[in-house]
């Protein structure tokens, strides 16, 4: 398209496109003042009802487990137990404020964002689109944000818990602190609360100016040169409801600020625990706020360093004169510095970047997955290596290891497997996706995620698999614990290497970690369930199943999971279609 050139042309396509965005924001508005009610009532009594109802099992649990775990050593044990009750005490009303201002902030900008984001679309009628976009999608993401946090409450958390109370292997220390050093790090504590939370607000405040005029400044010059991330006609709308929103942006950002300098200040603990002095907690408390400013320099662009001491900390600390920052695993300081520099709001061209680079979403990583177990769980269930029994089980006890641990992971080292053969320095998720560390989402959790997974990556390279090593993988993955090298013994791999055997495992398991902790997620939770669908629908029409049997209990627990009610099989055979393009992925995917 043609960017305006020269001061008269700027001035007037500024001056064109206010009429467009005060309409656009006004209906916006009211869409937001219509919604936002609704949606407040869905979360708060939503979530608030689901914390208060098991908290009194949460409390009873929480402390069970404690008690009973063999992983924690007996003072870091007692410390816990007498500081438990004040988070308990706290959790329901951190869940009723935490929803009441969740559900103000998603229930009014959630349509008003839906409103601008249909001038991007290929509508026809885009002036209706532009009414009820936003209206439904909203109360029906409202009532998923339930139904995840009941997830939490109630999967992920006892699941946690459950791994706490497991019993610990022989070889394996508890954690513990020393009883002598409990007073120094408990002497630490206050102080650097009193010291660090105030002062690092207090820079986060003073530089909120900055932040504020610094974005407002590119933010206009993107609108009316219409470059970097407005270069494009339907994204103008976004200009101004950018600058209108960019200060609610800092407050977010100065209140961030200020709840994680309470996880700065109780880090000093750590710091006196591990190097077992009290003058170098201290240190630590003085030299956390400098830390803290020449980060909010670095991501300001402003000048290096810091005007604020950075005393030593640590007996064996590396001196350095850039920022020391907590990169992810994997992640080198080059990767730090391409994330950071792929979040400027400096104006760059960015329409020929963003078409070089895509950036992905976490939902797309979950729909890649989750297809993924869909394509190769119908596979592995017709050659067997799923059946009738485990679907069932997994229906009506609720045993899913096979089903929600096992089939993700192998489908995660069917990706590694062709990630390993291609030239790819990412994850090859299918014929047309490569995701990298330049296109992976910007979560950390993600990024937890998928560091290992590159490293499993250069692993599998390394060992060079023959097609019938990992033909056997296949099933070895599915049938075998793939606890101890002996337990392949018996499996027919072509390898008698026991290092190989060793190596391999060490992998699988580690997989299957990973996917067990995905597994506590809720968005996990929600999508395996569709997945758990699309199996017993293959049984069906495998001829293997006849019927869902009357009154039994697998039909009460599929009924309860919301997709098969009264009409039974028919029903779910009409939608099957639907069901299996449930996740916006193509049949390539590895």
């Amino acid at each position: 398209m043609k960017v305006p050139i020269g001061f008269i042309a700027k001035l007037w396509s500024f001056i064109s496109f206010l009429p467009f965005f005060i309409l656009l924001l006004c209906l916006g508005i009211l869409k937001g003042v219509i919604i936002g009610p609704a949606v407040v009532v869905i979360m708060v009594v939503g979530n608030s009802s689901v914390a208060i109802g098991l908290w009194l099992a949460h409390i009873f649990w929480t402390y069970y487990c404690v008690l009973k775990t063999k992983r924690v050593g007996w003072v870091l044990k007692m410390v816990t137990v007498l500081l438990l009750p004040l988070p308990l005490v706290l959790w329901p009303a951190v869940a009723i404020i935490g929803s009441l201002l969740g559900g103000v902030g998603f229930g009014f900008f959630a349509p008003l964002i839906a409103t601008f984001e249909v001038i991007g679309t290929d509508h026809k009628d885009k002036c209706f689109h532009c009414f009820v976009d936003g209206c439904y999608s909203t109360l029906e993401t409202s009532c998923t944000v339930v139904r995840d946090f009941t997830d939490i409450c109630f999967h992920s958390y006892f699941s946690f818990m459950d791994d706490l109370s497991e019993e610990m292997p022989a070889d394996e220390k508890p954690i513990d602190i020393s009883l002598s050093k409990l007073p120094k790090c408990l002497f630490v504590i206050p102080i650097a609360i009193v010291v660090d939370v105030p002062l690092i607000t207090t820079v986060a405040i003073c530089k909120s100016p900055y932040m504020l005029i610094i974005g407002w400044k590119r933010l206009l010059e993107d609108l009316i040169g219409r470059e970097g991330p407005f270069l494009e006609t339907v994204c103008v709308p976004f200009a101004g409801l950018a600058i209108l929103l960019w200060p609610l942006a800092v407050g977010g950002a100065v209140i961030a600020a200020t709840i994680s300098s309470f996880g700065l200040a109780l880090y000093s603990a750590m710091v006196v625990h591990q190097e077992d002095s009290v003058k170098f907690g201290l240190a630590y408390i003085v030299a956390v706020i400098s830390l803290f400013d020449e980060y909010t320099n670095d991501m300001l662009y402003l000048r290096e360093g810091s005007c604020f001491p950075r005393p030593r900390y640590r007996e064996n600390m590396k001196t350095s004169d850039g920022l020391d920052r907590m990169a992810s695993i994997g992640n080198d300081f080059k990767n730090v510095a391409e994330n950071i520099r792929g979040s400027r709001l400096v104006s760059q061209r960015s329409k020929t970047l963003k078409q070089a680079i895509q950036q992905y979403t976490p939902v797309q990583v979950w729909d890649w997955l989750f297809k993924s177990c869909q394509v190769n769980g119908r596979i592995l269930f017709r050659d067997g290596l799923i059946d009738v029994k485990d679907i069932e089980e997994c229906i009506v006890k609720g045993r899913c290891k096979k089903l929600a641990i096992k089939l993700p992971a192998w489908s995660i080292l069917q990706c590694l497997f062709a990630s390993a053969k291609s030239e790819s320095s990412g994850l090859v998720i299918s014929d047309e996706v490569e995701l990298t560390r330049t296109n992976l989402p910007r979560d950390k959790v993600f990024e937890w995620f998928i560091g290992p997974l590159l490293v499993m990556k250069e692993q599998i390279k390394g060992l060079q698999l023959s097609e019938d090593e990992e033909l056997c993988l296949r099933k070895l993955v599915m049938k075998y614990e793939n606890v101890k090298p002996e337990d392949w013994d018996d499996s027919g791999f072509p390898s008698k290497d026991h290092v190989r055997r060793a190596q391999l495992q060490a992998i699988i398991r580690r997989l299957q970690g990973i996917v067990g902790s995905m597994s506590r997620m809720p968005t996990f939770r929600r999508k395996f369930k569709n997945l758990v669908k699309v199996l017993y629908l293959e049984a069906l029409q495998a001829g293997i199943i006849a019927t869902p049997p009357q009154g039994g209990g697998l039909k009460r627990r599929l009924s309860g999971q919301g997709s098969i009610g009264k009409a039974g099989v028919n029903h779910l055979a009409v939608n099957k279609e639907e069901i299996l393009n449930d996740t916006q992925v193509p049949e390539d995917v590895v």
